[in-house]
């Protein structure tokens, strides 16, 4: 059962967020996925979009954690939110988000944080995993707003352990201190993100008392866009189920250049396009495209005196005319070859008068750091994201 905040800003703002998750104790699922149904204002439905598979936690581990329980550990690289509790109790609940380029400290919505490790953290770290007394950054996935580096700590019972090397978990307290500080530690105050100076313990040199401010609890993030606009002569009625692309493989060179697609949601109704030129495309299966990357004297007629290299968008359109852009692109580098010299010295360079030889055929994938904090939103440039945290 899910439950909308805030639905009248949903329609004035195209912004929702659901703050309930109600999974029964009968349920035994692991994994689950976010449906979100949209409507037009007359009730014309705009499609169905689903969220990546959310783990379903139902209390953080207690265990010491090991590379065992990979996938309850928090990996350098990947989306992480945190929020704070105070006094446990779920009303004063505060998420750590970023707000006009300000760190905040939030009741309504979190930010998604990107977690790293820094790259002279004292501890070595098996598999890129986070572990405690490592130094991470987190830079928020929006705006690239970054805290300074941080040594993680393992909070038990409001006491940061300064001895502790092992895995971070989902959904365990931990606490940031400030790397090269004096015990001054990551905190919150009402609505302010402040530094809390720790306490030493007088019975444990391994710890420091914290304050219910610093206690932080951490949770994996994911985030999923979805794309799509309408051309100027057809008006689709219905946008899902809306094909991603995930990755490419590039097959062949030259005249007879092959490009696959593997993703989701494919379908016999879509062409591969490069920037305006549609490509022959043959549907392989669901989650399989091919097609033929169209000849480089298609994008440039003069293409043998070209001196940069060409970069189009790849989009997927339907045959009803309906737009489904992606996140890669495909270029064509020129690449010069000298002829043969008596001498063997003459060099062919970038700027010369000579032609072109041979085309060099890339793909690259533009990675978009925006990311919506909130579990579902639609906005008014038809861009659909969902994002989520890990139940629990």
């Amino acid at each position: 059962m899910l439950t909308i905040d805030s639905l009248m800003s949903f329609f004035f703002q195209m912004f929702a967020c659901a703050k309930t998750l109600y999974i029964s104790d009968t349920d035994k699922r692991k994994h689950f996925r976010l449906l979100l149904h949209l409507f037009h204002s007359g009730g014309q439905e705009i499609g169905t979009f689903n969220s990546r598979l959310i783990k379903v936690i139902s209390k953080p581990s207690q265990k010491r954690q090991s590379m065992k329980n990979a996938d309850l550990c928090i990996s350098s690289g990947s989306k992480v939110s945190l929020f704070n509790r105070l006094r446990s109790q779920t009303v004063s609940t505060r998420y750590l988000a970023v707000e006009d380029g300000a760190f905040v400290a939030s009741a309504r919505q979190w930010t998604a944080f990107t977690v790293t490790l820094a790259a002279h953290s004292e501890y070595t770290v098996c598999d890129s995993y986070i572990c405690y007394g490592c130094v991470v950054q987190l830079v928020c996935t929006d705006s690239g707003v970054a805290l300074p580096p941080m040594v993680i700590r393992k909070v038990n019972k409001q006491h940061a352990c300064l001895d502790v090397d092992e895995p971070v978990s989902q959904l365990h307290k931990c606490a940031f201190q400030f790397r090269d500080s004096n015990h001054m530690y990551l905190c919150l105050s009402n609505e302010k993100i402040i530094q809390f100076q720790a306490s030493p313990c007088p019975k444990e040199s391994n710890k420091v008392l914290l304050n219910d401010g610093s206690c932080w609890t951490i949770i994996g993030t994911e985030v999923v866009e979805y794309t799509f606009s309408e051309n100027l002569t057809s008006h689709p009625t219905t946008i899902s189920p809306v094909p991603v692309i995930n990755g490419l493989e590039l097959n062949g060179g030259g005249h007879v250049a092959m490009l696959e697609l593997h993703g989701e949601n494919f379908s016999p109704h879509l062409k591969v396009w490069f920037g305006n030129m549609q490509a022959e495309t043959m549907f392989r299966s669901s989650r399989s495209l091919l097609c033929v990357v169209p000849d480089v004297s298609i994008m440039s007629g003069e293409w043998r005196w070209m001196r940069q290299p060409i970069t189009v968008p790849l989009s997927l359109i339907r045959l009803d005319g309906l737009i489904y852009r992606s996140s890669y692109s495909f270029t064509y580098t020129p690449e010069h070859s000298a002829p043969p010299q008596a001498n063997g010295t003459a060099e062919r360079t970038a700027d010369s008068d000579s032609l072109i030889d041979t085309i060099h055929l890339e793909f690259t994938r533009f990675v978009s750091t925006k990311i919506l904090s909130s579990t579902a939103v639609f906005n008014i440039d038809k861009k659909c994201f969902l994002s989520s945290k890990s139940a629990y």
